[in-house]
C-alpha cells in the first residue's frame, strides 16, 4: 500500500463546531474516519494530521519530500501567505493536491490568493468535506498513471 499523508493545518480540528455554515457538521473525527476509509478502498495507507504550527507543517512537508509521499494538503489560512509553506511544498517528490473544504473565491477577496497552488499538482475546492474523497480519487488516479 503507498502510504499517503493528509496534512491539516489550523483551526481544521475544530471541524463540526467552527462555523458548521462554512465547514458542515462533520467532526474532525470524522473526516479522518472518511479519508482512512476511503484510502483503504483505493489501496491507500492515509494518515491524517493536523496542526496549527506553521513550523510542524513545514517539517511534515520535508519529511514527506524525503520520503517520496504523495500529500493532500489543506493548509487552512496558511494558504494566503505562508511563503516557508510554500517552499517546502516546492521540495515535493510525489503528487501534492491542495485542498479546501469551502470555495476560497466564493468568499472574503484575502482569501483568493494561494501561495500553494503554483507548486501542486492540483487543487479541489468547495465541496466540503467531500472535497478530500475527490483529492484521494485524484491522488491514487495519479499515481497508477506515473
Amino acid at each position: 500500500m503507498t502510504k499517503v499523508l493528509v496534512l491539516n493545518g489550523p483551526n481544521l480540528g475544530r471541524l463540526g463546531s467552527r462555523e458548521p455554515d462554512v465547514y458542515g457538521a462533520t467532526s474532525y473525527a470524522g473526516l479522518v474516519e472518511r479519508c482512512t476509509a476511503l484510502g483503504k478502498e483505493l489501496g491507500l495507507e492515509v494518515e491524517v494530521r493536523e496542526t496549527n504550527s506553521e513550523q510542524s507543517m513545514i517539517e511534515w512537508l520535508h519529511e514527506a519530500a524525503d520520503g517520496r509521499t504523495p500529500v493532500v494538503i489543506n493548509p487552512g489560512a496558511f494558504t494566503h501567505y505562508s511563503y516557508g509553506m510554500r517552499d517546502a511544498a516546492a521540495q515535493r517528490t510525489a503528487p501534492l493536491i491542495e485542498v479546501h473544504i469551502s470555495n476560497p473565491y466564493a468568499r472574503e477577496t484575502f482569501r483568493h490568493n494561494s501561495v500553494i497552488a503554483a507548486v501542486a499538482s492540483g487543487t479541489v475546492a468547495g465541496f466540503g468535506i467531500g472535497s478530500y474523497e475527490l483529492a484521494l480519487r485524484a491522488l491514487a488516479e495519479q499515481l497508477v498513471t506515473k
